[in-house]
């Protein structure tokens, strides 16, 4: 415990004064006992005798704690608080312009990640990467919430797919925000086996949301990429946008058929640790965002904690002043 205005702790010399002024005035009332118990004037009774030192030491005790409360103490203590750093990493590939969701699955996905988004509060970081043949980053993660949604709202369906580009580019985007090293030159050799987990950035509550119909038409292999967020204890939360049914999408000219490939969504989910989403519509996706909050993490803070001595003193002083007018119908 350490003190703001420790010179102040110099008052509990009146403490000892205080004792001897008591102890004084008890000699004195056995004093007066002793000359005119005899006459009948002064009765007591060994109750009254037991108990009528208490809400003496509880005066003095709530005094100590309030000259101790003048000083300012202040404690470590853990407090709760929502922090850490969010990856929404948008899947813009051809086939998420598929319209089973209204009015696209990537139009849903965003308009679902900016409400995310408006209920967190600025200790969470968020950025945002896009992927499709290869990954890049939008917003690096930031408190800056008008950056943010601006970012996502520039999103649109590009080509073809790479999980692995998003899942890298994602976790880059961490490193960098941590201090830690990039990836750099991803090749799947590079995987280190067998892989250790490791726990998560220090004070930090770091994922990825993949939002994604799951298919993947380009190497590497994303499962090899995940193995990177498993290495660095990065959790990796998958959303499968789209209907497990499919449908069909033109891109480049072309009518293809796209449906959701849960399987791979959720190896990648699994490997890290992370959890699994299947929103089937809008409402189910507005659902997900809501079991992915970061978690609370206690900090370790020094904190002021003057107003809880404070409060402890008055309340003993309190109890003390009313035994006192209970048992004795006086102050002590």
């Amino acid at each position: 415990m350490t003190f703001i205005w420790s010179q102040m702790l110099w008052s509990l010399i009146l403490i000892p004064p205080l004792v001897l002024l008591y102890l004084r005035m008890q000699k004195r009332r056995s004093q007066l006992a002793l000359r005119y118990g005899s006459l009948g004037l002064i009765q007591q009774t060994s109750t009254a005798n037991s108990r009528r030192h208490l809400p003496a030491m509880l005066f003095l005790l709530g005094i100590i704690i309030l000259l101790i409360a003048l000083a300012r103490p202040q404690m470590v203590l853990g407090l709760p608080n929502r922090e850490g750093i969010v990856i929404l990493a948008f899947d813009v590939s051809g086939s998420m312009a598929a319209e089973d969701f209204e009015p696209n699955r990537l139009e849903a996905a965003k308009q679902v990640a900016m409400d995310f988004v408006e209920r967190q509060p600025s200790t969470v970081r968020i950025g945002v990467v896009a992927f499709s043949e290869s990954g890049f980053s939008v917003q690096i993660p930031s408190n800056d919430q008008a950056a943010i949604l601006e970012s996502i709202q520039r999103l649109t369906p590009q080509r073809g797919t790479s999980l692995a580009s998003g899942i890298i580019v994602s976790l880059n985007a961490i490193a960098n925000a941590t201090g830690q090293e990039p990836i750099m030159g991803f090749e799947e050799a590079q995987v280190p086996a067998p892989l250790v987990p490791v726990e998560p950035i220090e004070n930090q509550s770091a994922v990825i949301v993949l939002l994604t119909d799951g298919e993947n038409n380009m190497n590497p292999d994303p499962v090899e990429a995940a193995r990177f967020a498993y290495e660095r204890g990065v959790r990796i939360h998958t959303i499968a946008v789209g209907s497990v049914e499919g449908a069909t999408v033109t891109v480049n000219g072309v009518t293809v058929f796209t449906q959701v490939n849960e399987a791979a969504l959720k190896q990648l989910s699994e490997l890290t640790g992370g959890l699994y989403f299947s929103a089937q519509n809008e409402e189910e996706l507005a659902e997900v965002y809501q079991s992915i909050e970061p978690n609370f993490i206690l900090d370790a803070e020094e904190t002021e904690v003057t107003a809880i001595f404070a409060g402890i003193s008055i309340l003993i002083l309190l109890v003390g002043g009313m035994l006192s007018l209970l048992w004795f119908s006086r102050a002590p």
